[in-house]
């Protein structure tokens, strides 16, 4: 394909090294137009290095940045059809919340009735048409992140790029903007690159994901790829919990040597008399003790000691069950059984 054609963004050989630092090791990566993407790992990965040189704000040590077709990779940052929103929104307190949004309109001498009127678009598209007289510390944090991203979205980028935007929300405000972010992403059409080291965040939000690890990307695939068929032991441990089936005691349960992965919530937790019954056809089955316990509300962790060597994490939701039931089987012989489908060969693993 055309990269003008379907390619908001596209990476070659990107580095970028810091002294004897290299930060960013080679990255090649292409993101389609009006895909939600997102730079996801822990920190000192390189994933806001990444984003920084798409921006414009660090140049490349090497490797060239796209956008549709364009190498922009020694253009400043207001010469690319991009903006940026960062976590501390970057809000001016004496401006109101319509001069906030239109404040780069003026810039760009935008005259006033147009810029005024964009403005008041963008809060409308953002749920916030009531509060632009309003001063940025009048509005709650959820607010505030919606102002910064109705000033970038306010004339229509290309590409908009996300660092780490609900870092400074609390847990109920970040789980419901994921939800609003994602629906505006929808609905403005532009693509979203997201830099966060939150798995959830990525995969809620997500039409694709980077994991990126020691500046390189390990993996690049939709949050179901990720999630189900990680193609490294670092991705199989950092996306959501995994235990990882090693040596002989991967050959005792799964039956063949190598390194797997399975999830908790795909083990089932039963009773240690469950192991002396006839086998489940096409299923794995382990026994244990037991060795902790952490109820979490809606589910229940189970920490358990296995028989053929190492510990397995299963996840169990309570239906019927209470806190007190949970508690009591701490130290209990348990019977773990999960589908052979559920054992993911992690492939470069020995």
């Amino acid at each position: 394909m055309n990269p003008v054609e379907g390619k908001a963004i596209r990476l070659s050989g990107l580095r970028k090294s810091f002294g004897r630092t290299e930060a960013v090791a080679g990255v090649d990566l292409e993101i389609a137009d009006g895909e939600f993407f997102s730079l996801l790992g822990p920190s000192g990965s390189g994933k806001t290095t990444v984003l920084r040189m798409i921006a414009g704000f660090e140049p490349p040590t090497a490797g060239t940045v796209e956008l549709a077709g364009r190498d922009v990779t020694r253009l400043a940052p207001f010469e690319r059809d991009v903006h940026t929103v960062f976590q501390d929104y970057a809000l001016f307190p004496h401006m109101t919340v319509e001069q906030n949004v239109a404040y780069g309109l003026k810039v760009r001498r935008v005259p006033r009735a147009a810029r005024l009127r964009q403005a008041r678009e963008a809060l409308d598209g953002v749920g916030l048409a009531d509060l632009g007289p309003r001063r940025p510390a009048q509005l709650s944090g959820g607010q505030r992140q919606r102002v910064a991203l109705a000033r970038a979205l306010v004339d229509r980028p290309r590409v908009l790029l996300l660092d780490e935007p609900l870092g400074a929300l609390d847990l109920k405000l970040r789980e419901r903007m994921q939800v609003e972010l994602k629906a505006l992403q929808r609905e403005v059409g532009i693509t979203f690159v997201l830099v966060t080291h939150d798995q959830e965040e990525a995969l809620t939000m997500s039409d694709r994901i980077a994991v990126l690890h020691e500046g390189r990307i390990a993996q690049v695939g939709t949050p179901a790829e990720i999630y189900e068929r990680p193609a490294t032991a670092f991705v199989a441990g950092f996306v959501g919990t995994s235990n990882l089936l090693t040596g002989a005691t991967a050959e005792k349960i799964v039956g063949r040597a190598g390194t797997y992965s399975v999830r908790p919530e795909k083990i089932r937790v039963l009773s240690g008399t469950a192991a002396d019954g006839p086998p489940e056809p096409d299923h794995s089955t382990t026994t244990g003790t037991v060795t902790e316990v952490v109820y979490l509300g809606d589910t229940t962790r189970f920490l358990v000691g296995l028989d053929a060597g190492g510990r397995l994490t299963a996840l169990q939701q309570n239906l019927e069950t209470s806190s007190e039931d949970v508690a009591a089987l701490r130290g209990s012989r348990v019977a773990l059984r999960w589908h052979h489908r559920h054992n993911f060969r992690v492939p470069d693993a020995n």
